[in-house]
């Protein structure tokens, strides 16, 4: 007895089946692996590890980092300017030291800029106290800098005469090695601009 044959047409659709399911199983287990290696990556680069006392690993998250960065930056940002404007005749040489340390060039170029125009002769003279009232501080990352903006209040004290003003300064932060007790942050604050200064007038703000 003779062996029937297939539909030639049944036959290629059947093969056509199989070829299609084998791209789409295909086209499936390499999206999945795709997905898979992009998803590992970002955990990756959204975590760091440390290793505890009993040897396990400690997943760090990145976003962790960027908060404790940020409440460095402002502690950093609050000590340089405390530092650099609250000064009297007894401490500002002591003050604008350590000031210093917390900044580049930047901030050494204005320091010399107005020891040269008297503001620290006058400080002297007149026996002027500046005292830092308040200081409000913006960080945001732009580009891949950390850039910050900053407003400090303080009052010069004449003796009979108290004036207050606002200063308004910016410029970037950059991170170095941490040196107690001298920059305890790790920071550096780069390109210092001294933007605004105005009097305040309580009277008519």
């Amino acid at each position: 007895m003779k062996t029937p044959y297939k539909n030639i047409y049944k036959v290629l659709m059947l093969n056509r089946f199989i070829v299609m399911a084998v791209v789409v199983c295909s086209m499936l287990s390499s999206s999945f692996s795709i997905w898979m290696a992009f998803k590992t990556k970002k955990d990756a680069l959204n975590s760091a590890f440390a290793i505890n006392t009993d040897g396990s690993i400690i997943p760090l998250k990145l976003v962790t980092q960027k908060e404790n960065f940020r409440v460095e930056a402002l502690a950093h940002l609050e000590l340089f300017h405390t530092y650099f404007y609250n000064i009297d005749a007894s401490n500002y040489e002591r003050n604008l030291e350590k000031a210093l340390w917390l900044a580049n060039s930047s901030v050494d170029n204005l320091y010399r800029q107005k020891k040269a125009d008297g503001v620290y002769n006058r400080l002297l003279q007149y026996s002027l106290v500046q005292k830092v009232l308040r200081i409000d501080s913006q960080v945001e990352q732009q580009n891949g800098s950390y850039v910050f903006r900053t407003v400090t209040i303080f009052e010069i004290n004449r003796g009979s005469v108290i004036d207050t003003y606002e200063l308004v300064s910016t410029g970037n932060l950059i991170m170095v090695d941490r040196n107690f007790p001298n920059n305890p942050h790790g920071l550096l604050i780069t390109n210092y601009f001294e933007n605004t200064l105005r009097k305040i007038d309580y009277e008519n703000p």
